[in-house]
């Protein structure tokens, strides 16, 4: 199994100088190819101190220079706010410059800020992102992009420096909604799970999406990759006060950036199932749903953060972990700490697994 982290650049409430953040969380970056860990991987983010990673290519071209061996994940680049074909020639130059290190993933977006910031209509996202994705995604095995859709019109042109190894296999998107996931098959690409609603659903929907992914590629779909808030520490009832802080804490700048208050999801077009979250959250109340999401995550002992991530793999038959460590304001040398220990006593038991996840596991084994 392969166990990545990722820097996603938090600063919530604006409490310390952005240029602050970045440094702390790049210092955070490097430590993970000498401690181990299979790859880095970062978030797209605009305007608000939700995250601030407005590039996520550039961020990974950063540490393409400073790394030698982990691939380099996005997470992801969220297609309706860029220009595709800019998109494509970008991953191909990554793709170059790491020597085909590059782990793409492709979103659509949900936040309304971000969305009105870039001046494109919410209720378009979904066509918006299939057409950018197909001409992306053909574009990078074929060389050269050309498409005469709706709301994309490219001229054949071509990628240069030029692809050199297929992005199948490689390629997956965030799927929240269940209408997101018959299209992810058609696109042919992964998913990529970012915990926030029940694991059973999760598990199902991931059912038939590789029910119909069989189905329209006459194939079997790559595994999924899942990602987790992470907080490892070998107090079991510090880890449980600190996550419940901090992972809590992250949850409620995802409240305030997505707006789930408002009611702006239930009047947005492909939004539907988000609008049904906000229900929830008016159901139960703030507090409830943190400790929900909470509770979704990896946190805990050495050997509870193990069985939480071995949990998941049974659950939906990942093979590759990505672990938030810095997050919430959370202090930095608490998340180099918390990061640490984890590479240290959780990593090399996960690296152990066969990649299949039916494999027996093997155990948790303490210095």
């Amino acid at each position: 199994m392969r166990v990545g982290m990722a820097a996603v650049f938090q600063n919530p409430g604006k409490a310390r100088r952005d240029f602050d953040v970045y440094q702390d969380e790049l210092r955070l970056a490097d430590l993970a190819e000498p401690l181990g860990f299979d790859s880095i991987w970062s978030v797209e983010h605009h305007f608000t101190d939700y995250t601030m990673c407005p590039d996520v290519l550039q961020f990974l071209t950063y540490m393409a220079g400073r790394t030698q061996r982990v691939a380099l994940g996005s997470m992801v680049v969220v297609l309706p706010w860029h220009d595709p074909m800019r998109v494509a020639e970008q991953i191909s130059m990554l793709d170059n410059i790491s020597g085909g290190r590059m782990i793409l993933g492709l979103g659509r977006g949900a936040g309304k800020v971000e969305f009105e910031g870039f001046r494109v209509p919410m209720d378009e996202s979904r066509e918006r992102f299939v057409e950018s994705a197909r001409m992306i995604l053909e574009g990078l095995e074929t060389g050269y992009c050309e498409l005469a859709g709706r709301f994309v019109s490219q001229p054949r042109a071509a990628i240069r420096p030029a692809p050199f190894k297929s992005f199948r296999g490689r390629t997956y998107a965030a799927a929240v909604s269940p209408e997101s996931v018959r299209i992810m098959a058609e696109l042919g690409v992964g998913i990529l799970i970012i915990p926030q609603k029940p694991w059973p659903e999760v598990a199902k929907e991931l059912k038939e999406y590789h029910e119909q992914y069989r189905q329209l590629n006459g194939a079997e779909p790559p595994p999924p990759v899942s990602a987790g808030w992470t907080f490892c520490d070998p107090d079991r009832d510090r880890a449980r006060e600190e996550a419940r802080r901090w992972i809590g804490g992250y949850f409620r700048t995802v409240l305030d950036h997505y707006q789930f208050g408002g009611d702006h999801m239930a009047k947005t077009k492909g939004y539907e199932y988000y609008a049904k979250m906000t229900d929830k959250i008016h159901t139960y109340g703030d507090e409830k749903v943190i400790d929900f999401f909470t509770d979704l995550q990896v946190w805990g002992t050495p050997e509870q953060c193990y069985e939480r991530i071995m949990d998941i793999r049974r659950r939906v038959g990942n093979d590759h972990f990505v672990g938030v460590f810095s997050y919430g304001g959370m202090p930095p040398a608490e998340a180099t700490r918390s990061m640490r220990l984890f590479a240290k006593e959780v990593m090399p038991a996960l690296q152990a697994l066969d990649p299949e996840p039916s494999a027996v596991a093997p155990a948790l084994s303490r210095p």
